[in-house]
């Protein structure tokens, strides 16, 4: 009779036992993303911080003792919600914001000296460093906290992946509507760019459609100085939409922000051809007349296949042209690469 619970007890312990060398790394990795994406990283920051609630007053009310600073915990403990020096964190290189409002800074390190910081921060551990730590989200609340001179802030610390915290981080931005529509550009390229996603996942993981995502990309087609200028907010999305893949785009950015025009009216600066193109090539003209519809599909059209693409529209005919030039078969291999995963 013995040994009959003894045997049932043993089976359930054996079972991980035998199939975790099964495992590969590959595979590890896979389930942990889907993992992931199960709880849902579009979920935000808000669900994250909800987990990390349960698990601190569960924890808590087993141990009867309240949250402990860092510093008094062994490195293995330090996941879930602590207090953390402040200098023990650096911003990390997934942050999709580059411009901090000062006076919208002071005002929230204002409150954090009143009130304290409600709101924890999301970090991970730095991977070869000890005692530092990588930020995720919460970057104006990290700053905020150093302006109110604050020497530990509540954080919330997570074992995300490089591809992870370029979601979260991303997300979070967004759904609180804290990024620019340069910004959020910018964070969709680093996801495609560096971790091979696509529009059609980005728009499903971010909630946002997949015409919205691609109109922003295009945006990055525009010139340095043009794209400063929506990001300082000079201009919008809609006047400087018609400029993408203007010759003159700085220009006639410059003299839309002059002229104080609408998006409708920098459309139709944009599209009209300016001074004299009788001695221009037929190349020239046909550039100058293109609408802004057509020049946004050349330029992303160029950025997804890397090579030179001229698009000749009759619209009177409805009909037209599309010619992509290369240099050498391997870069023409290149290119049917590209047109094969489209």
């Amino acid at each position: 009779m013995a040994k009959t619970p003894e045997s049932k007890k043993t089976k359930p312990k054996k079972a991980p036992a035998n199939t975790a060398p099964v495992k590969t790394a590959a595979s590890e990795e896979s389930a942990r993303k889907v993992v992931a994406r199960q709880r849902g990283l579009g979920r935000g920051l808000s669900s994250l911080l909800g987990d990390a609630a349960v698990s601190v007053s569960s924890s808590d009310a087993s141990a009867g003792t309240a949250e402990q600073p860092a510093a008094a915990l062994p490195a293995a403990q330090l996941t879930g919600l602590v207090d953390i020096p402040i200098e023990w964190i650096n911003s990390g290189p997934w942050q999709p914001r580059r411009r901090f409002d000062i006076a919208a800074l002071e005002e929230l390190a204002d409150s954090i000296r009143s009130k304290g910081l409600v709101q924890p921060v999301l970090v991970r551990a730095h991977a070869t460093k000890a005692n530092r730590y990588e930020l995720i989200a919460g970057e104006r609340r990290w700053r905020a906290a150093q302006m109110a001179q604050l020497h530990n802030v509540p954080a919330i610390v997570r074992d995300f992946s490089d591809e992870e915290a370029y979601e979260v981080a991303l997300i979070e931005n967004v759904q609180r509507a804290d990024l620019n529509v340069i910004e959020e550009a910018e964070g969709y390229r680093q996801l495609i760019e560096n971790f091979g996603y696509k529009q059609s996942q980005l728009s499903e993981i971010i909630g946002k459609s997949r015409s919205h995502i691609a109109n922003l990309m295009r945006l990055l087609g525009l010139p340095d100085d043009v794209r400063a200028l929506v990001t300082d907010g000079s201009l919008t999305m809609g006047q400087v939409r018609p400029l993408i893949g203007h010759d003159d785009a700085s220009a006639l950015a410059r003299d839309i922000m002059k002229r104080g025009l609408n998006a409708r009216q920098a459309e139709a600066l944009a599209t009209k051809p300016r001074g004299d193109t009788s001695g221009k090539s037929s190349s020239q003209k046909s550039a100058a007349s293109k609408s802004a519809d057509i020049r946004a599909i050349e330029n992303m059209l160029e950025n997804q296949l890397g090579i030179k693409t001229d698009i000749t529209w009759d619209e009177q005919r409805q009909n037209g042209r599309m010619t992509l030039t290369f240099s050498g078969l391997k870069q023409l291999e290149h290119v049917l690469e590209k047109l094969g995963s489209i």
